[in-house]
């Protein structure tokens, strides 16, 4: 399937983000009520008509998807759009919760990102600086979702799950030139819940919305237990996040993923690809 690259930036995404009058321009665009107006208008049937050139321009293949009787009703519809089959390793400790581009990034000493040069605390993302102390030393798995990636997401883990949150944020776009200029993972809307496991102990499962990302639609859990490869949710439509934060010693940093990480950066991956 056919992935935009880090580098190809549109000229509107350079502007808003890389300019002075973009970056004025830009507050109300990121306001919760355009995204959700976008929303509303990609749920009516007249929306429709935006599927098929939205496809060619991804490249995306229809291979395996699931298409209700009379074709999609809406945009959204297509871009939430049901696979066949649950992708998992059944042995892994860990499996990849979407499709996405990976990075693999250090919690460094005061809980200090580097995601792309921008500087944001552990504490901030959370929303909670007692949660955050209990992943310092550890590992975030930032799974970054193009449009033209699948937009359905599993858990990553089995476990028991200990406490979920909502934080209310904004909608920024979460491509690579604009989380250089503003902290966008610890500004945008977000969700995610802590999980205990037997073999990871506890980690965070966190979904960030960004640019015209309205809702990010969590499937109500029907007990407090976590099934590694059962669907969690899905982001309707735009680019999206996922975070996986791990506690310290986790991830050792001679695993295959971090030795993938370190020679390729940024990498391609797969729902349902083992992690750990």
């Amino acid at each position: 399937m056919k992935m935009e690259k880090t580098n190809a930036e549109s000229v509107w995404i350079r502007f808003f983000y890389g300019t002075l009058p973009g970056r004025l321009l830009l507050k109300p665009l990121v306001s919760p009520w355009i995204s959700r107006l976008a929303g509303r208008f990609l749920d009516t049937r007249v929306s429709r008509i935006l599927i098929p050139f939205f496809r060619r321009k991804c490249g995306i293949s229809m291979r395996d998807v699931i298409v209700p009787d009379g074709g999609f009703p809406s945009f959204n519809a297509f871009f939430c759009r049901k696979r066949q089959g649950k992708a998992t390793d059944g042995d892994a400790s860990m499996i990849s919760p979407c499709d996405g581009l990976l990075t693999c990034i250090p919690i460094r000493k005061g809980s200090l990102y580097d995601v792309k040069h921008t500087g944001f605390t552990l504490a901030e993302l959370l929303g909670d600086g007692r949660l955050a102390e209990e992943f310092q030393g550890g590992t975030a798995l930032i799974f970054r979702l193009t449009p033209a990636h699948y937009h359905r997401y599993v858990y990553a883990v089995d476990g028991e799950v200990l406490s979920w949150r909502r934080i209310k944020g904004i909608f920024h776009c979460v491509r690579p030139i604009c989380t250089r200029q503003i902290p966008v993972y610890a500004q945008n809307a977000r969700e995610y819940q802590v999980i205990r496991t037997k073999e990871l102990g506890k980690i965070v499962q966190m979904e960030v919305g960004a640019m015209l990302v309205g809702r990010i639609v969590n499937e109500p859990p029907r007990s407090r237990k976590a099934a590694c490869g059962e669907e969690k949710g899905r982001f309707e439509y735009g680019g999206s996040t996922i975070i996986l934060l791990l506690q310290k010693g986790k991830i050792p940093l001679g695993s295959p993923l971090w030795i993938r990480g370190m020679r390729e950066g940024e990498q391609e991956i797969t729902l349902g690809e083992r992690l750990i």
